[in-house]
């Protein structure tokens, strides 16, 4: 974009040729094509030479119309005027126009035919990119004439397509001689960084990180980076990843801000490797429908009402609005969740298919609740069964089964079934890994004397709770509270989303009880699903199996039956040897593992000063390892040792060293021990010692759920 044609009329007008405004000589009409000769122009796509919008000095739209004189430079905006831009950028852009030129007129050679008696050079860009058009007739090396052929030969549509690339690449390339290669300390400047430098203090001076060899210094991790968070979460995706979910969502959380944010989490999850199975409740829509058809003149209709707390009566009327919000409820699921998936999830490899789809149908069967306490509840209804081997084939094909409160029974009737119930049932029947219940208010449990958070339950603690609250999950699926009118615990129940949880609670022991393995109920807050499943401290309540079941405190009867269990790695030496006396002595300390009244594993459990507490004498009957037993008696142990404040604790071993390193212990030196326990350290022996520091409830559960899942 220069002034060749300012430049080809110069040149003309000095040679004293007639020329037009245009720079273009006056032919005669008569004159013939080997007679015309070459102009160097820049007008358009009316000149002779006009290759494409690329190479174009000036343009057809106004808008694109660039002048290069000083008065139209001063009136263009400072972002499009030229002296604005840096000196680098100029330079290389001037390098690239005068490029692309020497490429055309490389290409134009081609057009030029050998005559008599002349040689017609054409305008070559050299220099600062000016076109000079120059005749010389002299200075031939040639007998003939070159004269220009008018018959072109046409450009191909390949062509004018790598133009077209080559002139938008030309925008976009970035200046080579712009960027610099640098040691990674001088790019990182900020004070945080810097503080990683390496200072020799002796001689004040600056040591380059390039210079201390060829790796960089090792600097771990802040508690907040995404690097440390990425690895923590790595154990929990290997342990889910193919693992079974059932979620419950309420139909509330559809008018929820963050719903959008919910179902992308619940991609993420599939995309993780587990398998899901959506349940829809929509009795809040039910709800919203029936309060405004309600009429005054009907105070005798049960018709839509919920009895029992938690069941409603469903005639032909109720029925035909349960259909339409659950229909409702169900393609706005699927909707967002398409949406997801195809976001987040992307298209299968070589395939238009999403990675993942949403399947609904008749996963199940349902039958009718019947007449309860003189009530007839219609086309009110629980699960019957569950179509286990279609959701399995569904999950084969990597798609998410989506069920609604919609039962229908062999004989072609259509049931409206609790949707949290069905969740349970659904979860036990398919032997879920886990099920996940989604609160409408955001409640938590917490310790009435610490003011802790309690985000841990075992399915005693959880069935206590239920009991002192009296409440009790029928099995047909609908809740029951016994408590009077003026017991103190009405008032508890009256917060906002306390009876929603302890309901939750309930359905979540159902779950528990069919073989479902963890349960977990969550608040509805942005990333609340991802920081539960993936991250160590996770945000909700979890509800686990009581996997320590049969493990007790010894007593004085059970003497005999761990002196006999343990004898055996006395005589190999694994073991120091205990007497009966000592253990009658110590007998409190002592745990055991029984199975039918037979003694199957043992260990000790001694607390120290300082936080500290040793276990020891762990071991497993031979006829029972390899099920998990060690390490539901080391995790049983391991949080005892938290219950009573010891944080630190330590074991001592000389042949199995190598169990304890893989469940998180790390070897010390005897300068760690509590100083009691130094003094009774016994150097002869040599014990190689191993310590694990436990932060809390939620690093057990991590370790808890490593083994239960092997």
């Amino acid at each position: 974009f220069r002034d060749g044609t300012e430049k080809a009329i110069e040149s003309e007008s000095k040679a004293g040729k007639n020329v037009n405004d245009d720079g273009r000589e006056n032919v005669p009409a008569a004159t013939t094509t080997s007679q015309t000769r070459f102009r160097v122009s820049r007008d358009g796509p009316q000149s002779e030479n006009f290759r494409d919008g690329a190479r174009m000095a000036t343009y057809q739209e106004k808008s694109f119309i660039i002048d290069k004189s000083a008065k139209a430079d001063e009136s263009m905006p400072p972002e499009l005027n030229s002296q604005n831009l840096p000196l680098q950028r100029r330079r290389f852009r001037e390098e690239r126009i005068r490029h692309n030129e020497n490429i055309r007129l490389n290409e134009e050679e081609h057009e030029f035919l050998v005559g008599g008696g002349e040689v017609i050079q054409k305008a070559s860009s050299i220099g600062d990119g000016r076109q000079n058009a120059i005749l010389d007739k002299k200075n031939s090396n040639y007998g003939g004439n070159f004269i220009m052929s008018t018959n072109k030969p046409d450009r191909s549509s390949t062509d004018n397509d790598i133009s077209r690339e080559d002139a938008a690449s030309t925008l976009l390339t970035i200046d080579p001689t712009s960027i610099d290669i640098i040691p990674l300390d001088e790019f990182k400047a900020d004070e945080e960084l810097e503080e990683l430098s390496l200072f020799n203090e002796e001689d004040s001076t600056y040591i380059s990180q390039a210079h201390t060899g060829l790796f960089s210094k090792w600097v771990d991790a802040s508690s907040g980076s995404f690097v440390k968070m990425f690895r923590g979460s790595a154990s929990y995706i290997a342990n889910h990843r193919g693992t079974l979910a059932v979620y419950h969502i309420p139909g509330e959380l559809l008018a929820w801000e963050g719903f959008p944010g919910l179902m992308d989490d619940i991609a993420l999850t599939l995309l993780l490797g587990m398998k899901i199975v959506l349940v829809a409740g929509c009795r809040h829509q039910i709800d919203i429908r029936l309060d405004g058809n309600e009429d005054d003149d009907e105070e005798h209709r049960t018709g839509g009402k919920v009895m029992m707390s938690s069941i409603r009566v469903t005639d032909e009327e109720t029925l035909r609005v349960v259909k339409e919000e659950a229909g409702f409820v169900r393609f706005e699921i699927e909707r967002r969740l398409a949406r997801s998936l195809r976001l987040h999830g992307g298209l299968i490899k070589g395939s238009e298919s999403l990675i993942g789809n949403v399947v609904s149908g008749n996963f199940y069967s349902a039958q009718p609740f019947g007449v309860l306490d003189g009530i007839d509840y219609c086309w009110t209804g629980f699960p019957r069964k569950v179509e286990i081997e279609r959701i399995r084939q569904v999950h084969e094909t990597n798609d998410i089964v989506l069920l609604t409160s919609l039962g229908v029974s062999p004989s072609g009737e259509i049931f409206n079934v609790n949707s949290e119930f069905l969740a349970a049932s659904v979860a036990g029947a398919l032997s879920a890994s886990k099920i996940i219940y989604f609160n409408v208010h955001g409640t938590s449990f917490q310790n009435k004397y610490t003011k802790k958070p309690v985000q841990n339950l075992r399915v005693s603690d959880a069935r206590n709770l239920l009991a002192h609250y009296k409440m009790r999950i029928h099995p047909k699926g609908f809740c029951l509270v016994d408590l009077d009118e003026d017991s103190p615990h009405q008032e508890a129940l009256r917060a906002p989303g306390a009876m929603e949880t302890l309901i939750k609670v309930g359905y979540s022991m159902v779950a528990l009880e069919k073989g479902v393995k963890r349960a977990h109920i969550l608040a509805p807050e942005n990333g609340a699903l991802v920081q539960e499943l993936y991250t160590r401290d996770g945000c909700g309540t979890l509800i686990s199996r009581d996997i320590y079941e049969g493990i007790r405190r010894a007593d004085v009867n059970d003497v005999s039956g761990i002196y006999d269990l343990i004898d055996p790695l006395v005589r190999q030496g694994t073991l120091v040897e205990r007497p009966k006396s000592q253990l009658e002595k110590e007998i409190l300390s002592y745990y055991v593992y029984t199975r039918d009244g037979l003694i199957v594993a043992t260990g000790q459990l001694k607390r120290f000063e300082g936080g500290f507490a040793e276990i020891g004498c762990l071991v497993v009957s031979k006829d029972y390892r390899r099920g998990g037993r060690g390490d539901a008696m080391l995790g049983y142990l391991e949080r005892l040792s938290l219950q009573c404040g010891a944080k630190k604790v330590f074991v001592l071993s000389t042949q199995t060293m190598e169990w304890f390193v893989e469940r998180g212990f790390r070897e010390v030196q005897v300068g760690s021990l509590p100083p009691s326990r130094q003094a009774m350290y016994n150097v002869k022996r040599k014990s190689k010692i191993y310590m694990k520091e436990i932060d809390g409830d939620r690093d057990l559960d991590a370790a808890e759920l490593w083994w239960s899942n092997r």
